[in-house]
């Protein structure tokens, strides 16, 4: 699949100190593995389960070919949709905020005193690249980016639910056509209102709360990865930031394509923060000269293939052992009867 691209750099670099917030697992972020992470129930819900909500899902980082997609979710009483997160606290799409300050948004919702703290519950998943290209490289029956996204969707929702949060309302940002994704979900969620719309997280203030959710856990989780590349016994003053370091991790970011130039292994490419299913690292592993070149057996070549039993079977001996496959040899000695 080739990347999706068009993105703006700038807007989607992260800021220098980002907040590394709650929903950065650093053990799961360095092992290249996906996970879910929930916020506490906002004290305003707890109190009275009863209290109407409205919700709203986002995602960010989905083009590019550095670090996970993370989809985000936000939920909070339907009084204070518009009040608290458009009025008083200034939330709009990520991408159009300042990185500074789409920082700061996130700091504030779980900083505990806080207005946001107290009425906004929120959730994230993160997708990692190399989940996200085992997916869609399968060598049979691809799971590809949109039905990863649709599972991550109804899956945080339903999560929400099963806190037995009182949802009525719920507003996406469409993944293709709008009334195709909405009709599914409201098969799935029957008794709430569900609107899919493009371009929601600049129509619906749940959404574009969740939009900054989902990308300050990437910012972070790009901060992560990028900080393992840096050797332990460097100082802070040879510290890049990941802005500075591999960029944004798009595909239209010169500083991202010349780290991955820069840093590819010529036999294994990059590490798990590589989405190796984008168009970007195939030609560079492909026809890039420094690319080592393998020649795999054919899958259904009958001289060459090799079976499980084929390690278990007597020692060929006088005319057999000298016409023996070789490729027995290169993967170890068959186990004899006499060894048991």
């Amino acid at each position: 699949m080739d990347e999706p691209d068009g993105q703006i750099v700038e807007q989607e670099t992260s800021a220098e100190n980002v907040f590394i917030a709650p929903s950065i697992h650093i053990d799961h972020i360095l092992a290249g593995s996906s996970y879910t992470h929930h916020s506490a129930l906002p004290n305003v819900i707890a109190k009275d389960m009863d209290t109407e909500c409205v919700l709203g899902v986002d995602e960010a980082g989905r083009g590019p070919v550095l670090g996970p997609m993370v989809y985000g979710l936000c939920y909070l009483p339907l009084t204070d949709h518009r009040s608290l997160l458009t009025e008083k606290n200034h939330f709009d799409d990520s991408k159009v905020l300042k990185p500074a300050f789409r920082s700061s948004l996130m700091e504030k919702l779980c900083t505990p005193g806080s207005d946001l703290y107290y009425s906004c519950g929120w959730a994230t998943r993160v997708m990692s690249a190399r989940d996200i290209s085992s997916g869609m490289l399968r060598p049979a029956g691809t799971y590809n980016l949109n039905a990863q996204a649709m599972d991550a969707t109804i899956g945080l929702i339903k999560e929400v639910f099963e806190k037995r949060v009182n949802v009525k309302e719920i507003y996406i940002d469409t993944i293709g056509k709008e009334s195709v994704y909405q009709k599914k979900l409201e098969k799935i969620f029957p008794t709430t209102k569900i609107k899919v719309a493009k371009k929601a997280d600049s129509l619906y203030p749940c959404v574009s709360a969740a939009s900054v959710c989902a990308k300050v856990t990437r910012d972070a989780a790009l901060e992560v990865c990028y900080r393992s590349y840096v050797p332990e016994n460097a100082g802070n003053a040879e510290h890049q930031p990941v802005a500075q370091g591999w960029g944004s991790g798009y595909p239209s970011d010169a500083k991202s394509i010349t780290w991955l130039k820069e840093n590819m292994d010529p036999l294994f490419g990059w590490g798990s923060e590589c989405r190796f299913s984008w168009g970007t690292a195939k030609d560079m592993l492909e026809t890039g000269k420094a690319a080592t070149k393998v020649d795999w057996p054919a899958a259904n070549d009958d001289e060459q293939g090799l079976r499980m039993t084929d390690f278990f079977v007597a020692a060929p001996t006088g005319k057999d052992f000298e016409e023996h496959d070789e490729l027995v040899d290169w993967f170890g000695r068959p186990v004899f009867e006499q060894i048991f």
